[in-house]
């Protein structure tokens, strides 16, 4: 991951971050590639205590409420999945189109791999109040919304927002109150 200006300082504290793929590219609108990430996910919160607090992943980005005692390496680990098994899932469907924008998005210096897949970075950012949680919660449940593909946030496949009224949701969440 690349230099960032955003760092994780006390841990103890939900962070509210967010991720795209390069171009803006709609990778997730495919079910396949956005289940990779929330198999990830759900990876990392039976191995490694994350605590997903909030979620909602649209077609080209996710956002993550969360709890974790390091998130770089948590988030490296997820995007560094997300990023390998999209590949592979690409490759085994000969998608030419989105392995050539893939590859040209790589960045000079990246030997490790041919292609480019996630914009650098995760911008977390902590959530020191009950205030700015629940409007945190509400911009991430909202965001299917804002964008006109569904009518309530609860409709929304790919987000937490059911949980939050007591239904079942894709990723099992620790709610905050």
């Amino acid at each position: 991951m690349g230099r960032s200006r955003y760092k994780q300082h006390e841990t103890w504290y939900p962070y509210s971050m967010s991720s795209s793929f390069v171009h803006g590219l709609p990778l997730f609108s495919k079910p396949e590639i956005a289940s990779l990430l929330i198999e990830a996910i759900k990876f990392h919160q039976s191995k490694s205590e994350l605590k997903v607090h909030a979620w909602c992943v649209m077609e080209n980005h996710f956002h993550m409420i969360a709890t974790h005692s390091d998130f770089k390496s948590c988030m490296q680990s997820i995007k560094s999945y997300t990023a390998k098994r999209t590949l592979d899932f690409l490759k085994s469907h000969n998608n030419q189109l989105y392995l050539k924008q893939l590859a040209f998005s790589k960045k000079r210096g990246k030997k490790e791999s041919a292609y480019q897949v996630w914009q650098e970075g995760y911008h977390p950012k902590q959530i020191n109040s009950g205030k700015m949680l629940r409007q945190k919660i509400n911009y991430v449940h909202f965001n299917p919304v804002k964008r006109g593909y569904v009518d309530k946030p609860e409709d929304w496949r790919y987000s937490s927002a059911r949980n939050y009224l007591w239904q079942d949701g894709i990723l099992d969440i620790e709610r905050i109150k």
